[in-house]
């Protein structure tokens, strides 16, 4: 559905270590820089990205939610995200109130955004 996500930061190099670090786990191991302060990460075989840029402006929080693979890598992306930085707003579980195979974890990152990694698998 998507081609790529942008949206802007308070701490470039901050929001950047975050993202990367956090990803890792996911597979999105591909960085593009674009100076001065901007950047594209993206799964080396995918063609869907997420792009950081510095601002000044005070962006509107988002909620962007990874696909894992599997639960395993929901859980990785969990404790990278946490080691990177990022705090607590869910962990690692079962939502059965959307529905019974959502494998979902949950972290806020620097800016406030709420960053989710879910898998669908059973």
């Amino acid at each position: 559905m998507f081609d790529h996500v942008k949206f802007g930061v308070r701490d470039y190099p901050v929001s950047k270590a975050f993202y990367v670090k956090a990803l890792e786990p996911l597979g999105i191991t591909g960085i593009t820089e674009w100076p001065p302060d901007g950047v594209e990460l993206y799964h080396p075989e995918g063609e869907v990205s997420l792009c950081l840029n510095q601002t000044d402006e005070k962006p509107a929080h988002l909620h962007v939610a990874f696909v894992a693979e599997s639960r395993q890598q929901v859980d990785a992306f969990y404790r990278a995200a946490l080691a990177a930085g990022g705090k607590d707003n869910g962990p690692p579980g079962l939502r059965p109130q959307y529905n019974a195979t959502y494998y979902a974890a949950f972290v806020i990152d620097p800016d406030g955004h709420n960053i989710e990694a879910i898998c669908h698998k059973p």
